[in-house]
């Protein structure tokens, strides 16, 4: 056993991209195949549930999932990046079986994880959907997932996030403005020289944000705050939960003294341990939302990988469907599952499409064309409307 010092415990993306990142017993598995001679075509299913559930969640790591499986002599095909789906396949894979055998942990581990991610920023998303939230979660997580974790943010919907890093990776830049440190670090009772310096340092494309509840009340420090600096943009209420009470009734008194005061262009941002429940019941009276672990840290999809198909025939491990399969969206909004070489539901669309040929991606990836279709597809099947 080796523990270097001074490294970090990640994997380089050689040893994704190789198939080292795998399950022991695919290597077992290889070794056996490879000794028996054996390596049969065979048609491998991506799956959460067997048959739709009409709990819709939202498709995501097809980029990263594609980028796996490209320079490997087989075919894939997947629903698109941003889809909604309640079962049926997600991605279907076209091969000899040696040739991805070893894929199959970090295939399922992009595409479980990502999709969860993107789940829920989804549902926040619904819970507010005129104003404006953000990821905040990245310090919740393994550093080196920050651009996953953000992207797939993104993809639900959230207008922003705040991983620098990350925002290097994805193209996109992060934003934010400053801690309670900061307030700190200037000392109890100097919260306007906090303000005003920070006003006076930053460049004029950061937005002017406040954080008003580190020494006093969230009203003291927010009409301080509103006076201290001109044209500040919002003021943000982070005020941790052991010290809320009614945060809804914080926030409204906030607003009460802003406004009674003449401050009423100053919008109020809140933040710290927010959900859809807590963003429904407090966006008719704030302009924006930070949500954190209730995104970063949602729980991966329970996507399997099967063998529907061998050399040509259908079949299955006990308890999963045999045969190739098609996956249809109804003109209803509903899903539909039915044998690839049947046809299909009437007044319905098949949902897989091309992702790898021959060892080639065959599709681009285009975020915003993925966010519009996660808004699309929420409307069509009434995503978070339950809730």
């Amino acid at each position: 056993m080796s523990d270097e010092s001074g490294s970090f415990d990640v994997l380089p993306p050689a040893a994704i991209a190789s198939g080292r990142a795998t399950d022991a017993y695919f290597e077992r598995t290889v070794e056996t195949l490879a000794h028996a001679g054996k390596n049969p075509h065979v048609v491998a299913e991506v799956t959460a549930d067997q048959f739709p559930t009409g709990k819709f969640e939202l498709f995501a790591g097809v980029k990263d999932a594609a980028n796996l499986l490209a320079d490997f002599d087989l075919d894939a095909d997947a629903l698109l990046e941003g889809q909604l789906f309640d079962g049926g396949p997600v991605m279907r894979i076209e091969g000899e079986y040696l040739e991805f055998c070893r894929l199959e942990t970090a295939l399922l581990g992009f595409l479980s994880h990502a999709s969860g991610v993107a789940t829920k920023a989804l549902r926040a998303r619904r819970a507010a959907p005129e104003s404006t939230v953000l990821s905040f979660g990245s310090r919740h997580v393994h550093p080196t997932i920050a651009p996953m974790i953000e992207r797939s943010a993104l993809l639900g919907g959230l207008d922003g996030f705040s991983n620098v890093a990350a925002g290097d990776v994805i193209g996109r830049e992060a934003g934010g403005t400053m801690p309670h440190a900061l307030l700190i670090c200037f000392g109890k009772g100097n919260q306007e020289d906090a303000w005003r310096t920070f006003d006076e340092a930053v460049g004029p494309d950061v937005p002017r944000v406040a954080l008003c509840d580190t020494f006093s009340d969230e009203v003291d420090e927010s009409v301080r705050a509103a006076a201290a600096v001109e044209d500040l943009d919002s003021v943000r209420i982070d005020t941790t939960s052991s010290r809320r009470g009614d945060f809804q009734h914080i926030v409204r008194e906030v607003r009460w003294e802003l406004d009674a005061r003449g401050y009423d262009d100053v919008g109020i941002f809140v933040s710290g341990g927010l959900g859809p429940s807590e963003l429904r019941g407090l966006r008719d009276l704030v302009d924006g939302f930070g949500v954190g672990s209730y995104v970063s840290n949602a729980d991966p999809l329970d996507f399997s990988l099967d063998l529907v198909e061998l050399d040509g025939e259908p079949v299955s491990k006990r308890g999963k469907l045999g045969g190739v399969k098609e996956v249809y969206r109804t003109n209803d909004g509903h899903h539909a599952v039915a044998l690839a070489d049947r046809p299909g539901p009437t007044d319905a669309d098949p949902l897989l499409e091309p992702l790898v040929r021959d060892g080639e991606i065959v599709r681009e990836f285009d975020l915003d064309d993925a966010v519009h279709r996660a808004r699309e597809d929420a409307d069509a099947v009434g995503f978070g409307d339950d809730e």
